[in-house]
C-alpha cells in the first residue's frame, strides 16, 4: 500500500518535470492574491472612512452607495462575482485573466475589510479626533496619523483571517481560465488519471502559505505591541 502511494505522488510530481506546473500555478495564486489584498484593502479604507464621515455631514447618499456594495458583494456567491465581472466588464479577447481575478477578489475582499476598518474606526475613542483637531490637523490628516493607526492595531487580528480566507478563496479563479494552484493541480491529475494526489499536493501547498501568513502576522503583532509598551 505504502509503494502504490509512494508511486502516485511520484507521478504527480516528477515525470514530465510536473512539479513545474504546481510552482508556476503557485505563483499565479500568490501574485493574484497579493494585487488582490492591496486593491482590497484600499476598497476597505475609503468605504469605511466615507461610512463614518457621512454619518455627520449631508453625504448620506454616499454612505447608501457603500452599504449597496457591501450588500451586494457580501449578499452574492464569490463564484458568480467573478463569472458576472469576467463577461460583463472584461470583454475583449486580449483580457489578462490574472488581472481580472485580483480585481474581483479584490472588490470582494473589500466589501469585508471595509466592515472591518468600520469597526475599529469606531471602537477608537471620540475625543482622539479632537484632539487631533486641536493640534492643527484637518479631518484627513487626524484619520491617516491618528486614527487609522490605532485603528489597525485593533482590527489586525479580523484583517488576518480576511486575507488567509482570501488566498484559500483563490482556488475558484479556475473558472475564468486562470491557471493558479487549484487548476494545475486538476491539469496534473488528468494526466496521471489519479486526481486525490495532485489535490493533496495543491492542499499542502495552500496549507503552508496560510501558515506562513499567520506567523508573519503574529510577529507583526508582536512588534505593535511592543511599540505600544515602548
Amino acid at each position: 500500500m505504502l509503494v502504490n502511494l509512494y508511486n502516485s505522488f511520484y507521478n504527480a510530481l516528477i515525470p514530465g518535470q510536473r512539479y513545474l506546473a504546481y510552482l508556476d500555478g503557485l505563483k499565479v495564486t500568490l501574485l493574484i492574491s497579493f494585487f488582490a489584498i492591496l486593491l482590497g484593502i484600499a476598497i476597505g479604507i475609503l468605504v469605511a472612512v466615507i461610512k463614518v464621515t457621512a454619518i455627520n455631514s449631508n453625504a448620506r447618499w454616499l454612505q447608501a452607495i457603500c452599504n449597496l456594495y457591501i450588500n451586494i458583494i457580501r449578499g452574492t456567491p464569490l463564484m458568480v462575482q467573478l463569472l458576472i465581472i469576467y463577461n460583463l466588464i472584461f470583454t475583449s479577447r486580449n483580457t489578462n485573466e490574472l488581472v481580472v481575478g485580483a480585481v474581483c477578489f479584490g472588490i470582494n475582499s473589500g466589501a469585508y475589510v471595509a466592515e472591518i476598518i468600520r469597526a475599529g474606526i469606531e471602537s477608537i475613542d471620540r475625543g482622539q479626533m479632537e484632539a487631533g483637531r486641536s493640534l492643527g490637523l484637518n479631518y484627513v490628516q487626524t484619520m491617516r496619523m491618528i486614527i487609522l493607526p490605532q485603528a489597525v492595531r485593533n482590527i489586525l487580528p479580523a484583517l488576518g483571517n480576511e486575507f488567509i480566507t482570501l488566498i484559500k478563496e483563490t482556488s475558484v479563479a479556475g473558472v475564468i481560465a486562470v491557471t493558479d494552484l487549484t487548476k494545475a493541480a486538476q491539469y496534473v491529475g488528468s494526466r496521471t488519471w489519479d486526481i486525490l494526489p495532485p489535490l493533496v499536493i495543491a492542499a499542502i501547498c495552500y496549507l503552508i502559505m496560510v501558515i506562513g501568513l499567520s506567523k508573519l502576522l503574529s510577529i507583526f503583532e508582536r512588534r505593535m505591541a511592543k511599540g505600544d509598551r515602548h
